[in-house]
């Protein structure tokens, strides 16, 4: 059962039942070829997934470069549903902390403003990422 009503409160129970709506922290597990990644989304529709973050074998490099102060630009990347195998939301696992936890933990920093896109603005035939400090994500995106 879905609810109308404009009223915030209202919605309030709709989205506590929708996990893995925009801002979710998530590891999205992708095939061909078999890939890690770690962020935030972005959007999730039929076609695909929508995430900043970055690749799950560079999360430990990652979080030491955040640490030091290094330039960092979330990569903002899309996989069509047919690549996607599952996506988990990054929860902590018993006593085993999550990947946010984690980052938290080395950087201090919130995972959530740490990985939100620098500044998208609607280019003609899609986006384009403008950032000063970084260009590594506008070429991995």
């Amino acid at each position: 059962m879905e609810i109308t009503s404009t009223n915030d409160d209202a919605v309030a129970p709709t989205r506590a039942r929708e996990p893995f709506a925009p801002g979710a922290i998530v590891i999205a597990t992708l095939c061909n070829p078999r890939e890690k990644f770690w962020g935030k989304i972005l959007a999730l529709a039929p076609e695909g997934l929508s995430l900043s973050g970055a690749e799950l074998a560079s999360f430990e490099d990652l979080a030491v470069m955040v640490r030091d102060g290094e330039p960092f630009t979330p990569a903002v990347v899309f996989f069509p549903m047919h690549r996607l195998e599952r996506v988990e939301l990054d929860l902590p696992d018993g006593s085993l902390p999550s990947l946010s936890q984690r980052f938290l933990a080395k950087t201090g920093l919130e995972p959530s403003s740490a990985l939100a896109p620098r500044s998208i603005v609607q280019g003609g035939a899609g986006e384009e990422l403008h950032d000063s400090t970084s260009h590594a994500g506008k070429e991995r995106a």
